[in-house]
Formats: structure tokens, C-alpha cells, sequence
């Protein structure tokens, strides 16, 4: 038996794996960063063999919360995957399943590797009427990538993955992608008439090729990097935000995945200076327009509202809140399952993260005028 993480995203320390029953790892923590939690590896000669899998320092993750009611992803061919017994306790996170077939890989969240993304780019940068453009190279030379859809005058940003682990954010990207592209569907003719757009499926390159969870080839989080970015430090933010001040910016939707919270939400920018009221109802009304597109966004449960003028400005929402006045907001989506509309099989999986990307057209339709 072998395991191994020598693959796009890979992310394991082997311990001891001299017995199936008994395997011990680590979870290896972000290149130049404290952060861990994201894990992404692979076991080879497993069929038939009840593997009790060890991830022996859980209890140091950057959000033990995200461990409770959490159960890992599995996978016989890196493509269909589903979850399997897993346990925490006592700081030691324990992964349990007996694999039917020789090879199995086991992640945090189904991984959206960098040939994905690099597919994505290439069938909606090829499309009529798309425009691709890199926005510049990373700190491992990598190419950020935006996608710009010409239409209306409004103008929408939306980004995907400023942490790498969060790969239900590219995996929302594609749906979003493939209604707003749509050139037979009646609400999004509509609202491409109305607004153009500026997309970047994945902020952080670097980082997801790595193996990371949160930060980026110098261990920046770059999502407390809005406003305060370097090309030395988190080029992929100073970009954006570069192309962000030629372009303006009317709605901004940053995409992401939550470890703790087993729901769909949305958290504003209420906390920025000069909120006010207009601002609020703006968010209400996406929210409620997103709520009757789809059962799987909800209102109920989300983070607690900051007080008014306390935002972190290096926030992306807040950032982009702050200096353009736009209605900016962040999309957040479970690790685990939709509490609401558990599925024992998938829990939330890369198909309900896309159905959520895909669902959002009307949200953003019932608030163009406004903006």
C-alpha cells in the first residue's frame, strides 16, 4: 500500500501507513503560514482493505469547528465523489472506509485542479463575445486569468478562491458560468443586457496548486490584502484591484466556502463607513430574489453583522464596499453538507455548488437597476 500527494493539490504527511488500521498522517500547513486544514491524497493497492486513516493533528486546524458533523470526500476515479465515516475526537481526526477499488482519493472538498481551471478558461475564453485576458503572473509565474463578458453598462465583478482550499467556489463558477452564457436563456439575456462583466474563477493560482488552504506562494491571505496589496506580497490582489479602478465596479460577489457553517449565505458590508439604508435594501433584495431562486440559499444563519463603521476594510467585500459605494457582498458555502438538504451520498458537492452558481442569475437580475 502507497500514499501519496505528489499531484496538483496534493496535501498529506505520511507518519506510518505499515498498517491499514492504523495509518497515521499530518495535515501539512500552507507554504510560509500557520494555516492547515485542507488535505488532498491518494492511496494505492487499498481494494478490500478497512482503512482507519489518523490525521493525527486535526486538533491544531485553523477552525476545529469545521471538524464537527464533518465527513471526508472520497474517490475512485478523481472525478465522482462521495463521503465516507469520519470521526473527531480527542484532536485526531479519523477517516474510516474500506475502498472496493485499488486506487482512492481522499480530500477535504472535491478538489478543482488547475487543468480544470486551465479548461475552463479555454472553452469560455473561446466563446464569441467572451474576451480572455491575464491579468498578470503570479509570484510562481502562473497566469491570473479574468474572464470579460460585454453587455450593459452596469458593471459586475465576481472572483472565485482567494483561499485555495475552498474549491466549492470554482466549482460555483462553472454553473454561474454556464447560465450566464446562455444564449437561449431568457433571464440572462436579460441581464447581459443590462450589465457587463468581469470574472475571475480563481484568485489564487499559487495556492491551489500548492496544496494550500488559505494563502498564496508568499503565505498572504488575500483576503486581508484589499487595499494594502503588493505586487512582492499578493500580486493577485493588486491586480484586481488595478483593473477593478479602470472599470469601476456596480455589484461585486466574492466567492467562497465556509468550514464551520453548514449553510449557503451571504454576508454584506454593513460594517463600512457611509452604509446606509439604500445600501441595506439593495443586499435584502438580492438576498430575497436568491431565496426564491433556489431552496439551497438561505437567510437564517450566517456571520454576526459588524457594527457600523468597524468593517475590516481589507476585506474584498468590505474593500470594494468602501471605495467604490457598489452593493459588495460574499457568497458562502459548506464544507460539510446543507443542514436544510442533507444528502448522506455527496453532501455538498461539486453538482449543488454549481446549481448554486447557476441559480444566482435571477438574484443578480432583480438588482441591476438599482445598482
Amino acid at each position: 500500500m502507497k500514499i501519496s500527494k505528489d499531484f496538483d493539490g496534493g496535501n498529506i504527511e505520511v507518519l506510518d501507513a505499515s498498517d491499514p488500521e492504523n495509518i497515521r498522517l499530518n495535515i501539512e500547513p500552507d507554504n510560509k503560514s500557520d494555516f492547515y486544514q485542507w488535505f488532498y491524497y491518494r492511496v494505492d493497492d487499498a481494494s478490500g482493505k478497512a482503512l482507519n486513516m489518523h490525521l493525527e493533528n486535526a486538533g491544531g486546524a485553523a477552525f476545529t469547528g469545521g471538524w464537527d458533523d464533518y465527513r471526508a470526500c472520497a474517490s475512485y476515479d478523481n472525478e465522482t465523489w462521495f463521503r465516507v465515516k469520519t470521526v473527531y475526537d480527542d484532536g485526531t481526526l479519523t477517516i474510516s472506509h474500506t475502498p472496493s477499488h485499488d486506487t482512492v482519493y481522499y480530500a477535504y472538498f472535491a478538489p478543482y485542479p488547475m487543468s480544470l481551471h486551465r479548461d475552463l478558461i479555454d472553452v469560455y475564453g473561446s466563446m464569441d463575445g467572451i474576451e480572455h485576458e491575464v491579468l498578470g503572473k503570479t509570484l510562481d509565474g502562473q497566469d491570473l486569468d479574468l474572464l470579460y463578458i460585454p453587455g450593459g453598462e452596469k458593471i459586475i465583478w465576481v472572483d472565485a478562491r482567494q483561499h485555495p482550499g475552498e474549491t466549492m467556489a470554482q466549482w460555483w463558477m462553472e454553473g454561474f458560468l454556464e447560465r450566464l452564457t446562455d444564449v437561449e436563456n431568457k433571464k440572462s439575456i436579460a441581464l447581459r443586457e443590462k450589465a457587463s462583466f468581469y470574472i475571475v474563477p480563481n484568485m489564487n493560482p499559487d495556492g491551489s496548486v500548492r496544496g494550500n488552504l488559505r494563502t498564496n506562494a508568499a503565505g498572504a491571505n488575500l483576503n486581508r490584502e484589499w487595499g494594502v496589496a503588493t505586487m512582492e506580497r499578493s500580486p493577485e490582489v493588486a491586480l484586481v484591484m488595478a483593473k477593478m479602478k479602470q472599470t469601476g465596479v456596480d455589484l461585486s460577489l466574492d466567492v467562497h466556502g465556509d468550514e464551520a457553517l453548514p449553510y449557503n449565505f451571504i454576508a454584506g458590508a454593513e460594517g463600512v463607513p457611509a452604509f446606509e439604508a439604500k445600501d441595506q435594501a439593495k443586499l435584502d433584495k438580492f438576498k430575497a430574489a436568491y431565496v426564491q431562486a433556489t431552496p439551497a440559499f438561505q437567510t437564517k444563519y450566517g456571520y454576526p453583522v459588524t457594527a457600523p463603521g468597524k468593517a475590516n476594510l481589507t476585506y474584498a467585500t468590505t474593500w470594494t464596499a468602501h471605495t467604490f459605494g457598489c452593493l459588495a457582498m460574499t457568497l458562502e458555502m459548506p464544507f460539510k453538507d446543507d443542514a436544510n438538504h442533507p444528502d448522506e451520498m455527496t453532501g455538498w458537492s461539486p453538482e449543488r455548488a454549481a446549481q448554486l452558481g447557476y441559480d444566482v442569475i435571477p438574484a443578480m437580475l432583480a438588482v441591476v437597476d438599482d445598482l
